[in-house]
């Protein structure tokens, strides 16, 4: 499946390390859950991202916290797209596991 959306950028506070992710949205979360595929440890999604003109592979995760999956930005892609620590991003989210 294929999505687009905007998603809030935070930095994980629980490292002390630079660590950025993007937010999924609530409904696509939950649509990402109804997907039939293999589990995965810590309940990871296998995805193809695309910021701006970064693409990358890499998985999603759940947030407890949040209740949504999380999607995490590379140094690399940061910093061609030029992303912050916060604000929004528009992403686009092809799930691969599927």
């Amino acid at each position: 499946m294929i999505f687009e959306f905007d998603a809030e950028v935070f930095r994980w506070t629980a490292r002390t390390q630079d660590w950025f992710f993007a937010a999924v949205p609530d409904e696509i979360s939950a649509d990402i859950r109804e997907i039939p595929r293999m589990p995965r440890g810590f309940g990871a999604v296998r995805v193809r991202a695309r910021i701006g003109g970064s693409r990358w592979e890499t998985s999603i995760f759940p947030d407890s916290d949040r209740g949504t999956y999380i999607l995490p930005l590379k140094r690399s892609v940061r910093d061609a797209e030029g992303i912050g620590s916060d604000g929004v991003v528009r992403v686009g989210l092809e799930t691969v596991d599927a």
